[in-house]
């Protein structure tokens, strides 16, 4: 039979290794976890903006869609715009 100061020994470095595999998974799961929280906040992010993006485009502003010399100026149009006609004989005769 093996001597008490041996079965001490091996009991120790049975509780160390315990202890350090317990420590080590905890250390591998939190880095693991943050990578993952990391990737759902870039995740996340990524859609608010292209969700601001389509807010962005489909809320432009009216004078930014009209400014192109798209504008109607027949009176009878239903998409007459008359600022810029109006602007439109303004330039016309100063």
């Amino acid at each position: 039979m093996a001597s008490t100061g041996v079965n001490v020994l091996r009991w120790s470095a049975l509780a160390a290794g315990v202890f350090y595999g317990f420590s080590h998974q905890r250390k591998i799961y939190a880095s693991q976890r943050a990578e993952h929280d990391k990737h759902e906040y870039e995740r996340k992010q990524k859609l608010i903006d292209q969700a601001k993006a389509e807010y962005a485009k489909e809320h432009a502003p009216a004078s930014t869609a009209t400014a192109k010399n798209d504008a109607v100026f027949d009176v009878n149009d239903p998409k007459f715009d008359l600022e810029q006609f109006l602007l439109k004989l303004s330039k016309e005769s100063p």
